[in-house]
């Protein structure tokens, strides 16, 4: 531990980059609600004026990354140059750095008067156990640009591996990255959940007869598998909503029975998750958000018994886990799903409140006194 005056303690919060607000940018916010005069560095930062009103609009420091061309809407391209990029930032005047981290945050220089603490989302997916997915779904599986991917992801891994060592405390959004962590870094990490506001979220007692889903449409979510199940079963409603590249695919592919509603205001969001009679998700995630608002708006998840969804769903208390994910494991889901006698919808609700931002800031708080 390093002895530092707390009163006169200057905190530094690393993230990858800033393009939008979704999970990761909520963890930012709760990290500046609790330390105000945090200063942030990222790689790149195209928040629209709104966003970063809501994070209280904290000092940014940005990368070399933020004018090269296209940064703004191709700034992933940019991967080979981010691990120079967040090596650049100075924290030498900091006596606590934060990073949260699922691509290159954590690997920020920091010496031995610092004490660094990772918050670690996941390591960086698609250069560890996700490589071979991210190259097939990228079309990237021969020829010159394959070898030059891999040959980027591979210069990636090694970085990561380096850049471990630099971290003082490391902490995983769930027991699955936990896992992550201890494989790729042989490190233990402490689970301190996400932050989720339970208290934006109504428990409906009146359930209406259709069955939710809510995300980025993109392969890895799995949308196209719940529309098949859904297929197979006419006498059941679906309702999907969110936007992506797989946006017109899975809409020529969906039943009379199955509504694709495209983008949702986050009202609208809302209204469908309380008035669902049971939310589905069978994707392999690392947490998984979605599911933890589904629960506080007390309705039950059907969900891969996998990944971050063995966190937060308990089977047959508030929702049911599936073990394969296939359309056929999701019909016998849909099946036991309507043979359960399922809780209030306020007990449900309760279950959800275990990640609700109070407890994060609690235990993040108590992380930072204990070890810095």
């Amino acid at each position: 531990m390093v002895n530092v005056d707390k009163k006169n303690r200057k905190i530094a919060i690393v993230v990858d980059w800033l393009v939008g607000f979704s999970g990761a940018e909520f963890v930012l916010k709760s990290l500046l609600d609790l330390y105000e005069d945090a200063e942030v560095f990222t790689v790149v930062d195209f928040l629209s004026d709104s966003d970063r009103e809501r994070l209280g609009n904290p000092k940014i420091h940005t990368s070399f990354i933020q004018k090269l061309p296209k940064a703004k809407t191709q700034y992933r391209q940019y991967l080979a140059l981010m691990p120079l990029a967040v090596e650049q930032f100075d924290l030498s005047g900091f006596s606590l750095v934060i990073s949260s981290s699922h691509a290159v945050a954590k690997g920020v220089i920091t010496g031995p008067q610092q004490t660094h603490i990772s918050y670690v989302h996941s390591p960086i997916r698609y250069a560890w156990d996700l490589q071979h997915q991210y190259l097939n779904e990228s079309g990237l599986t021969k020829g010159v640009k394959s070898w030059l991917a891999r040959l980027i992801l591979h210069y990636i891994r090694m970085w990561d591996l380096r850049t471990g060592p630099g971290v003082d405390h490391f902490v995983a959004n769930s027991h699955f990255i936990a896992k992550r962590v201890t494989k790729v870094y042989r490190r233990e990490a402490q689970v301190i959940h996400p932050p989720v506001d339970c208290a934006e979220f109504t428990a409906e007692t009146k359930k209406e007869e259709f069955y939710f889903t809510s995300s980025r449409l993109v392969p890895y979510k799995k949308i196209n598998l719940i529309i098949e199940a859904f297929n197979a079963m006419p006498d059941k409603h679906l309702v999907v909503s969110g936007d992506g590249p797989d946006r017109e695919k899975l809409e020529r592919i969906a039943g009379p029975n199955v509504e694709m509603k495209g983008h949702l205001s986050f009202q609208q969001y809302k209204e469908h998750l309380s008035k669902a009679k049971g939310f589905i998700h069978m994707a392999l995630e690392d947490f998984g958000i979605v599911m933890v608002e589904a629960l506080a708006s007390g309705t039950p998840v059907i969900a891969l018994a996998q990944g971050g969804s063995v966190d937060i769903v308990k089977d047959g208390e508030n929702g049911l886990l599936i073990e394969e994910q296939t359309p056929e494991g999701l019909i016998e889901g849909v099946r036991r799903f309507e043979e359960t006698q399922w809780p209030s919808p306020e007990h449900i609700a309760e279950t959800a409140e275990q990640f609700d931002i109070s407890i994060f800031k609690d235990k993040i708080k108590r992380l930072v006194e204990e070890t810095s």
